[in-house]
């Protein structure tokens, strides 16, 4: 009974050393944990160039830069809100930076455009850079600088503050590999056909191309 007693009371230890551990590894994961709000046009495609981006964790579409609260997407898109579509990009910052993310997001985007992007026109689809402090306001607004200086142009991304995110519904999210079926003019279609016939006649990758040449991360990867 003895021995018993204490084959137990070691495997009960040795278990909370484990789980303990198992806490510690969680609380060090999210300790490296950070965020990145960017507007870069149609969210359904800003998501889907950041999911392969090594050492995001998550990216999810919403919106950001109004006023209003809770807005839906038929609200955002007709406009008169102030929000822009937006992407909450979760990172490992052991993994992958801010400077690194905010480099490859203004390279996959034509930050000479005030009016929209691509195909997309208007207030909601503009782009932009949302920060929440200082030190993310001085990373924006050195990668803008860079991306000016190689271009040659002006760059017209403003770096706004963040008031809020507002996720999009479940809907938009993941649009760009879901095979939930919707009707499309081309006929019923998965989520991620529609996106790629989507992407395409928009002309994001093309134009995305034609200003940044091989230094467009994203396009042709989707």
């Amino acid at each position: 009974m003895v021995a018993y007693l204490r084959e137990f009371k070691a495997a009960t230890l040795a278990a909370l050393i484990m789980a303990g551990l198992c806490l510690q590894a969680k609380d060090a994961q999210a300790a490296e944990a950070d965020t990145l709000v960017v507007a870069g046009g149609c969210f359904w495609c800003v998501e889907a160039d950041f999911e392969k981006v090594r050492g995001v964790i998550a990216a999810d579409s919403g919106f950001a830069g109004g006023s209003v609260e809770s807005p839906t997407y038929k609200q955002v898109t007709r406009g008169g809100t102030g929000h822009l579509e937006a992407v909450r990009i979760t990172f490992d910052s052991s993994q992958v930076t801010r400077e690194q993310l905010l480099h490859l997001f203004f390279r996959s985007v034509d930050p000479t455009d005030a009016g929209g992007q691509f195909c997309d026109r208007g207030e909601s689809y503009q782009t932009a850079v949302f920060v929440t402090d200082p030190a993310e306001s001085e990373a924006a607004t050195a990668a803008k600088s860079a991306a000016a200086s190689e271009l040659g142009q002006k760059v017209v991304t403003p770096i706004l503050s963040l008031d809020r995110f507002w996720p999009a519904d479940s809907y938009h999210q993941d649009y760009y590999k879901s095979t939930d079926i919707v009707l499309t003019r081309f006929g019923p279609r998965t989520k991620a056909s529609a996106y790629n016939l989507y992407r395409d006649a928009c002309g994001r990758d093309a134009r995305v191309r034609a200003l940044w040449g091989a230094n467009a991360p994203f396009a042709g990867q989707s």
